[in-house]
């Protein structure tokens, strides 16, 4: 069996949408968090190749549970409220592989 380029991915929707439209980065919040969950892993030792990525997406289409992130390839969706649950989510699911239950979608 192949072995994946990378055990985990992590998305952040960076999505802005004008008019008061509901979209993950209307306040800036997606795109810190980002940030924050890029550095994190890569603090930790494990973004790279062979381990896991952290990268910003478009709109992801579920605008209305937002900010929203999602791991693959294991489909599991989060939404967030600050830095915390962003390194709660890097280091529970993509470091030790356990989904972060309470901020599931």
């Amino acid at each position: 069996m192949e072995i994946p380029f990378y055990q985990r991915h992590l998305f952040f929707c960076i999505n802005q949408r004008e008019g008061g439209e509901q979209a993950c980065n209307n306040g800036g919040l997606a795109e810190s968090m980002f940030h924050a969950a890029k550095k994190h892993a890569k603090d930790l030792g494990i973004q790279g190749p062979g381990k896991v990525r952290v990268n910003r997406s478009g709109c992801l289409g579920r605008c209305s549970e937002g900010p929203v992130a999602v791991v693959y390839p294991d489909g599991v969706w989060y939404t967030y409220v600050d830095v915390d649950d962003v390194r709660e989510i890097v280091e529970s699911h993509l470091r030790d592989g356990i989904p972060v239950a309470r901020l599931r979608l």
